[in-house]
């Protein structure tokens, strides 16, 4: 079974692996590799093997993978912790903007809550931060929040120095979302030391390279229009080539201790501090049984080292995001 977790310093404790439910809603494979029923079956196993903490988003579908998170859940709701997100505007099925106005605030989380059939958001977080509002404003209204009873404990999704520090004084905020890990460092020279200092925890999305630590990927041009790879800088020509020579050193590890990649990929993460719940994302109970089973790997400081080394911000090839998913990333 999994041990707990402290999110924060407020009295948030979650499993120390997290389930990420996106892409059983979008962006992973496509529509007809989804199947409700092997996700549902996915949400209960990771019940069973001790995951409490689920993670979701009004933009995921949007709002679909809230409702599918609540029929999944179902009477085993008040056994886990939901943390969800608001911050987006959506037009024609898709996001057009961001809105964390307070009024907009409030109507996100009246409308979270009915799609997920309960009373209480235990982890809220603003997706990304609104360049048109202050965000003193904006967790202002999320303390309303709190207090009204309608949710229990705050976080950011991508966020900067300066809007953590505006934000951790208006309220405290337990947790902060961003993308984090052996591939994507951009979080270790300045946002993590802040975290520690403020008592914040540390939630990395995308744990895996969006799967690329996997070992198990394809080129860009190979995924489906509608998959999130096909438009990943990281996936295409060159850099595809210099990623997968840099990400050599995971397989080499885990084929020396009977892991897979992916596996050692999240070992690293939760090596790097008991503030750190990773939220690897699968909609498959094979895939979801190999990450829990990552906490089990126990990874010596040489081997920290040398994947620290290899997969250096100098070593990766390509941004993480194109240029308009960037524009969104508080730095």
């Amino acid at each position: 079974m999994l041990k707990q977790r402290a999110l924060g310093s407020q009295g948030l404790t979650v499993s120390e692996l997290g389930l990420g439910c996106m892409g059983m809603s979008q962006s992973y494979g496509t529509a007809q590799e989804r199947d409700e029923r092997e996700s549902i079956a996915t949400l209960h196993r990771a019940i069973e093997l001790g995951v409490t903490f689920f993670d979701t988003a009004e933009a995921y579908g949007p709002y679909a993978n809230e409702e599918l998170l609540a029929r999944g859940l179902g009477s085993k709701r008040d056994d886990v912790i939901i943390a969800t997100k608001f911050g987006f505007t959506f037009g024609d099925g898709r996001i057009s903007g961001v809105d964390s106005r307070p009024q907009h605030v409030r109507e996100a989380v009246e409308g979270s809550l009915r799609r997920l059939k309960t009373d209480r958001i235990d982890l809220l977080y603003q997706h990304r931060v609104d360049p048109n509002v202050p965000i003193e404003e904006t967790v202002g209204a999320m303390r309303e929040l709190v207090h009204a009873g309608k949710v229990r404990f705050l976080g950011l999704s991508e966020a900067g120095e300066a809007n953590i520090r505006k934000a951790h004084a208006v309220h405290p905020i337990s947790a902060l979302q961003s993308e984090y890990s052996l591939w994507e460092r951009n979080l270790e020279p300045k946002i993590i030391p802040l975290l520690r200092e403020l008592g914040i925890g540390l939630v990395p999305f995308s744990p895996l390279g969006r799967g690329f630590l996997t070992g198990k990927v394809k080129r860009a041009e190979e995924y489906d229009e509608s998959d999130f790879r096909r438009n990943d800088p990281r996936y295409q020509g060159e850099n595809f080539d210099a990623n997968m020579r840099a990400a050599g050193i995971v397989r080499e590890i885990a084929a020396r201790k009977g892991a897979t990649p992916g596996q050692i990929a999240l070992a690293w993460l939760l090596h790097k501090g008991n503030d750190v719940v990773p939220i690897p994302g699968t909609k498959r109970r094979s895939y979801l049984e190999q990450n829990v089973a990552s906490a089990d790997i126990a990874l010596s400081r040489d081997e920290m080292q040398t994947l620290d080394e290899a997969l250096s911000p100098e070593n990766v090839a390509g941004p993480r995001y194109g240029a308009a998913q960037m524009a969104m990333v508080d730095r």
